[in-house]
């Protein structure tokens, strides 16, 4: 096991409490200042001061002023003055490209999506492969594609469609989701599942159930739900058959009786 050693604080860095504040006073308005938290030894004869931020809108945030010493000198310079998040400071979330940041969902009608040319989830119609291709060469295929195969240039490849499969198998329509959970039996064996064509037949289907929450969408065989063709109630759990109706022969009604 390596150990790391820390720096050892320059006491003359670190006494250097007024030259740093100084220097923070000099970068801010004083009521902006707080107390002096601490130091933390930053290198060799180098010090960082932390103090309070009271600036509105800034609860957490810590001033952060780093000094240094020379060799041989007595005094120090200041080397920089930033205004830093503390544990408890509110920051901003981690910056997400914006193709990362597309959930399904978030596309409106007349939104549009564009897919790259090099998007590894498709290859050209006519044969799987990765082959470079220059923009002449994609031109050809997308013409020959559209004669061939009614405009479809390009399919899913190998990549998109395992990529598609643990999508679907991960969310709500796999064996995980807490409808599969307490179902009663999986959707292997439930009369409403229509399978699907390819190399993902053999795992998923798509529910064609109209009383069912994923009516319409892809399941996996080993989901389940409650609206499964086989499922039947406990006798205990049985409406109860109404009786059967009895003429009443012997009571006149008001209005019936006639006057002679």
């Amino acid at each position: 096991m390596t150990t790391i050693a820390r720096p050892r604080p320059d006491a003359t860095a670190v006494a250097a409490v007024d030259a740093a504040r100084d220097a923070l006073l000099a970068e801010t308005e004083p009521g902006d200042v707080g107390d002096h938290l601490g130091t933390v030894a930053e290198g060799e004869r180098v010090v960082t001061h932390l103090f309070t931020c009271t600036r509105p809108g800034y609860v957490g945030w810590r001033w952060s002023v780093t000094v240094a010493r020379a060799p041989r000198q007595k005094h120090v310079t200041i080397d920089e003055v930033v205004l830093i998040p503390g544990d408890e400071a509110i920051v901003a979330p981690d910056w997400l490209p914006y193709r990362e940041r597309i959930k399904p969902g978030d596309l409106s009608p007349g939104d549009l999506l564009p897919v790259p040319d090099d998007d590894p989830r498709l290859v050209p119609t006519y044969a799987f492969g990765d082959d470079p291709l220059d923009a002449d060469a994609k031109a050809q295929i997308r013409a020959v594609a559209q004669e061939l195969y009614a405009g479809r240039t390009r399919t899913l490849s190998p990549e998109g469609r395992d990529l598609a499969a643990q999508r679907w198998y991960d969310g709500d329509g796999g064996p995980s989701s807490p409808l599969a959970q307490a179902a009663p039996d999986s959707c292997s064996t439930c009369g409403f599942l229509m399978r699907l064509g390819g190399p993902l037949a053999e795992q998923f289907g798509v529910c064609a159930n109209g009383d069912a929450n994923d009516d319409g969408r892809v399941v996996s065989f080993d989901h389940g739900c409650g609206a499964h063709s086989e499922v039947r109630l406990a006798k205990k759990h049985e409406p109860v058959p109404m009786p059967e109706p009895v003429l009443d022969t012997i009571t006149i009604a008001p209005g019936e009786l006639e006057t002679f």
